[in-house]
């Protein structure tokens, strides 16, 4: 079972009131389904590959408001690789369901197909958050990055709508919760994304996906740890070839100044530094310090005489 399953089956593990289904079977048939009409009676089509989704759905339709559910086919999901059922009801019942979760109008020129999200289906904080639920399991996708990798990204939740109508208005609905979401169309569809962790565990707080919000808790905890882990590993390596490159720079004015003017010319002091470092090519700035006693800036002044000197002798 996939993270998109696990928050899925999270969702339906709890019945919802008939104020609560209404709300996610409205947001269910924006992302999942479509609207039929047939002799000019209004219905619809709901599509979905995960089966506990579809009888979530078809009990509600059913049980709640009294449909006939009939499966029209299933479909083969190339993406996927996998079937997907789907559902339709087209009947005077199904209409009437329709205009009551605000898909449906009417005007002086007869019935028409709402495209928006209807108002009275997200009045309030609890019809939002039904809402929320409810497009998920149309159209809800999340993806974690693996466990056992490092990585910066591959955290990704997404939410597919038919309309870029209704997109928007969803975009708005996440605003109300301080999700601040993107919009982007994809072929005939417009996607609704956040790619932050942070927004991904407010979003599944919010649907009270609790055992998922722990999950990616743990998740992010270990990808952290091993993204410290990496970073201590990097500056390690990027220090030693620092010091790396110094000892070169230095053994090569040492060696220069040896074969010109020879190192007995040196001060005492920048001779004890210069056969100190031909003694260990490999030991940091801060070992030659410890092994003179001397400061690591007394140290510095005084490498930096010998590559000066080096420098010199090599224009002349």
């Amino acid at each position: 079972m996939n993270f998109t399953e696990e928050i899925k089956n999270e969702i339906i593990s709890a019945a919802p009131e008939r104020s609560a289904a209404l709300c996610m079977l409205s947001a269910f048939i924006r992302t999942s389904g479509s609207v039929l009409s047939r002799g000019g009676i209004y219905g619809f089509e709901i599509v979905t590959e995960n089966e506990r989704t579809a009888e979530f759905f078809t009990d509600i339709l059913e049980s709640v408001f009294g449909l006939q559910v009939t499966v029209s086919g299933a479909k083969f999901d190339v993406l996927s690789g996998r079937d997907k059922l789907a559902f339709e009801c087209v009947s005077e019942a199904s209409e009437k369901l329709l205009t009551e979760l605000g898909i449906i109008g009417v005007d002086d020129d007869g019935k028409y197909v709402d495209f928006g999200i209807s108002e009275k289906s997200v009045a309030d904080e609890s019809s939002m958050i039904n809402y929320l639920k409810g497009a998920f399991l149309g159209g809800g996708s999340c993806t974690l990055p693996d466990e056992g990798s490092y990585s910066r990204t591959g955290y990704h939740f997404e939410i597919v709508f038919s309309s870029k109508i209704a997109a928007a208005d969803f975009c708005d609905i996440l605003a109300e919760f301080e999700v601040l979401a993107k919009l982007v169309s994809r072929k005939d569809s417009a996607v609704v994304y956040v790619k932050s962790k942070e927004v991904i565990s407010d979003l599944l707080n919010i649907m009270s996906c609790y055992k998922c919000l722990d999950k990616l808790g743990k998740i992010v905890e270990t990808k952290d740890r091993l993204n410290n882990a990496n970073r201590v590993t990097n500056c390690s390596v990027s220090n030693i070839d620092k010091t790396v490159t110094a000892s070169v720079k230095q053994v090569r004015a040492i060696e220069i100044i040896a074969d010109t003017i020879g190192l007995k010319s040196l001060d005492r002091p920048v001779f004890d530094v210069a056969m100190c470092r031909l003694a260990d090519t490999n030991a940091s700035m801060q070992e030659l310090s410890d092994r003179l006693k001397i400061s690591k800036s007394c140290l510095n002044h005084r490498m930096r005489k010998i590559l000066d000197i080096a420098q010199s002798l090599s224009q002349d």
